[in-house]
């Protein structure tokens, strides 16, 4: 079996159906799915060779959420949403064994699941050795905690002990357990670009948990009971990020972290695990695919159970959506010309009236008579020989004949282009131009001689707001000899 996990930023602009067959996975969890139950469009909630389980936050629509997408060949038993059983109904648990809640209050469990971060589904497998088990699955995207909210911080802490508490209650009850998803921590130096800033601050909430949570072959006694699968695989290997900061192209430079993980409980890992692998080859986000493959096989249930998509009612037919009754109205031969026109709409024709040349009620003027120069200004001295036209001509006109006035976008350029052929005065451009110089132009970075990017400090403390200077590359690894770490404040003035 192929367990993937990927947060695509994004499902609407993320792989489309096309892209999960590309994949590969038996199941494929995705992250930061940014879409909510009315926004769920059916192509991407019903695919084709698939069954979807999806968790959408309750608090703010365009954020945070997860998805589960599972074969055919690997429907579950079972399917949840979130990790606290407050969001299951009635014959949709996901196994029970909810552990200990007794460290959380009933507000707290509630704000852990709203914002749409786990979904839960337990499967049917047959191992190598021909043994049949559960195994369940937990996709989860956890909380970052960030520098300038304190209290996202606390959010995240509890949300990796309801995580710990739903995993190994789980695994207690019998069977195994995969924890796939966007951890949003990077366990060990290795697994970040700078690895100094690691060590600097020891004491990291979210390491220091991972520390006591997984289980490592050289690790003290009393570790955790689940593995990182990569690194039991690749202890040692360096550079294996999944996440890059897009704003900088660290992509291309692969300057980035490691968030991203597949997490095994160690008995099936040292058993059943025969390959680990980030896939930084698949773009469409900022992070990247990571797989585990293990050597048991799905047992596929007889039907979905009831957090599928496909029973939901705008899904299953048995809710009609209000963009059915909508017919699309095409514009051309049949559309509205003239007066009389006739609009057609949903198979019933209307006869509708038309606001062009509508005479405007009296007393009310007409919005383009704002725009129009004044009699005297239509042609200047200056106008009257460029277009070798004399005053008189242009101020009288024949009787009973209405002078037909210009819009107000081609007179503007036809005076700047007369006001520039006779070359009295300058264009409306350069006047503004000497009055407004602009910014100082960018200074060249010292390695590369480019202009530099202009970028803003965003991060809390004396020097918030202030801009500066930077090399336009993407950063490198310290040891690259490529790397330039030209910087420049802005206030520092024109170079």
């Amino acid at each position: 079996m192929r367990l993937l996990s990927w947060n695509v930023a994004g499902l609407r602009a993320g792989p489309g159906p096309a892209g999960l067959g590309a994949l590969g996975g038996d199941v494929i969890c995705l992250q930061e799915t940014r879409v909510t139950r009315d926004l769920l469009e059916e192509p991407l909630a019903v695919v084709e060779g698939y069954n979807s389980y999806f968790s959408f936050c309750r608090t703010r629509s365009g954020y945070s959420g997860v998805a589960t997408f599972c074969k055919d060949s690997a429907t579950p038993l079972a399917a949840e949403e979130g990790l606290s059983g407050l969001l299951a109904r009635p014959g949709e648990g996901g196994g029970g064994c909810y552990g200990d809640h007794g460290a959380f209050t009933p507000q707290e469990l509630k704000a852990l699941d709203s914002e749409g971060r786990a979904v839960i589904t337990q499967h049917r497998i047959r191992t190598s050795v021909q043994q049949e088990t559960t195994l369940t699955v937990i996709n989860v995207y956890c909380p970052r905690a960030d520098p300038q909210r304190p209290e996202r911080a606390t959010y995240q802490a509890s949300f990796y002990r309801l995580l710990q508490g739903r995993a190994e209650a789980l695994l207690k009850d019998g069977g195994h357990v995969v924890i796939l998803g966007d951890i949003n921590t990077s366990h060990r130096p290795i697994d970040h670009c700078e690895p100094g800033d690691l060590v600097s601050v020891p004491d990291h909430p979210g390491r220091h948990w991972l520390d006591g949570f997984l289980w490592a072959p050289d690790g003290p006694p009393g570790q955790g009971l689940f593995v990182d699968t990569f690194r039991l695989l690749h202890p040692n290997q360096p550079y294996a990020f999944t996440c890059w900061r897009i704003d900088t192209g660290a992509r291309l430079t692969n300057h980035g972290t490691r968030l991203d993980y597949v997490l095994a409980d160690r008995v099936l890992a040292l058993a059943e695990l025969r390959d680990a692998r980030v896939l930084p080859e698949v773009p469409g986000s900022d992070h990247c695919p990571v797989l585990a493959e293990l050597a048991a096989t799905f047992l596929p249930a007889p039907r979905c159970p009831p957090l599928c998509t496909r029973h939901m009612p705008e899904f299953a037919g048995t809710q009609q959506k209000l963009s059915r009754f909508l017919v699309r109205v095409e514009r051309g031969a049949g559309a509205v010309a003239g007066t009389g026109g006739t609009c057609r709409g949903a198979g019933v024709g209307r006869r509708c009236s038309t606001r062009r040349g509508r005479r405007l009620p009296r007393g009310q003027g007409d919005l383009l008579s704002y725009f129009r120069a004044a009699q005297g200004q239509l042609r200047t001295g200056t106008a009257q020989n460029a277009l070798g036209q004399s005053g008189q001509e242009a101020a009288h006109s024949a009787p009973g004949q209405d002078r037909q006035l210009e819009p107000c976008n081609s007179m503007v350029a036809r005076g700047l282009t007369m006001g520039q052929t006779a070359g009295t005065q300058p264009s409306s451009t350069a006047r503004w131009r000497a009055v407004l110089p602009g910014p100082a132009p960018a200074p060249r970075c010292l390695a590369h001689g480019e202009p530099c990017a202009l970028r803003t400090v965003r991060k809390l403390g004396p020097n918030r707001g202030r801009r500066f200077y930077v090399c336009p590359r993407p950063p490198g690894h310290p040891s690259d000899p490529r790397r330039c770490d030209f910087f420049r404040w802005a206030s520092e003035g024109r170079s």
